[in-house]
């Protein structure tokens, strides 16, 4: 869904990417998101606890 916001599922697997220790360009490859895009959301929905990403979507809604 290029273009598009991102779903919650996607959120969760960008979460997963970075557990998994993952760069943003292997995530974003995985999701076939921009790098742009993965690095904006985690930016945006990150912090000292990391990044939230069921936070992250509740506030899209």
């Amino acid at each position: 869904m290029p273009g598009g916001r991102l779903t919650q599922q996607e959120r969760r697997r960008i979460a997963a990417g970075l557990a998994e220790g993952l760069p943003y360009a292997e995530i974003a490859r995985r999701l076939g998101r921009p790098t742009s895009t993965v690095s904006r959301e985690v930016g945006r929905n990150g912090g000292p606890g990391g990044y939230r990403p069921q936070q992250a979507h509740q506030e899209t809604l």
